[in-house]
């Protein structure tokens, strides 16, 4: 991979593991902790595609809130833990490999951001409680456009600030639909498949798929 200027993390997933929440909480949960993570992230999803169809915007942390009250009722779990999910959801942890991997890419003097659905306080926190704030150039939020992901206008973002041209910017996500949003919006997006899915059919494929971060330093 070559020109690559910058390169753009999505956060939810592919930095920062969406069921470590749920997981911290499995002792109270019990056996279907894993499948409750799954529907309140496949929840929370489905609720940004939708009030982004509508018209009807709200900021990422109300959508995880609202998704988290449908996953508690669907799965019968104490409503007095909702407060505690919350709390543990802004201070996510990341995946084991990302710190080392982002210092190296730091040290080959790439640029670094993130771009993400979450708000920018909620970013800031993240960053911040998984000491990685002097490793990021910006925390690119969806908030300043006022839509979420896959609209083509929140890719536009990084473009906006940096000048560089789409093809010189290297995007990562571990969501498929997310990886075919960078893509089709003139990416080089690459795949983080942590848990060998299939990648979805939506008019873009790849040329890259890792299992992990620390496999980006082998291709770029």
């Amino acid at each position: 991979m070559k020109n690559i200027k910058a390169i753009i993390f999505d956060a939810y997933g592919t930095l920062f593991d969406v069921n470590s929440a749920a997981e911290k909480c499995k002792g109270k949960i019990g056996d279907k902790w894993e499948n409750f993570a799954n529907y309140w992230r496949t929840t929370q999803l489905e609720y940004t595609w939708l009030r982004s169809l509508m018209k009807r915007h709200k900021d990422f942390w109300q959508i995880t809130e609202d998704s988290l009250d449908k996953s508690i009722k669907a799965f019968e779990i104490d409503a007095s833990m909702k407060k505690e999910l919350l709390n543990l959801y802004k201070i996510l942890s990341t995946y084991e490999e990302i710190p080392e991997t982002l210092r190296t890419l730091k040290e080959k003097k790439f640029k670094l951001a993130v771009l993400s659905n979450g708000t920018h306080a909620l970013l800031n926190d993240l960053v911040k409680n998984n000491n990685l704030e002097n490793l990021f150039d910006d925390l690119f939020s969806i908030d300043d456009v006022g839509v979420y992901k896959p609209d083509p206008n929140v890719y536009d973002i990084p473009i906006k600030k940096y000048g560089f041209k789409k093809n010189e910017i290297a995007f990562l996500s571990a969501n498929t639909w997310d990886v075919s949003g960078g893509g089709n919006y003139g990416y080089n997006a690459i795949w983080v498949n942590r848990n060998k899915n299939v990648f979805d059919k939506l008019d873009y494929s790849p040329n890259y798929e890792i299992g992990n971060l620390s496999e980006l330093l082998e291709i770029i």
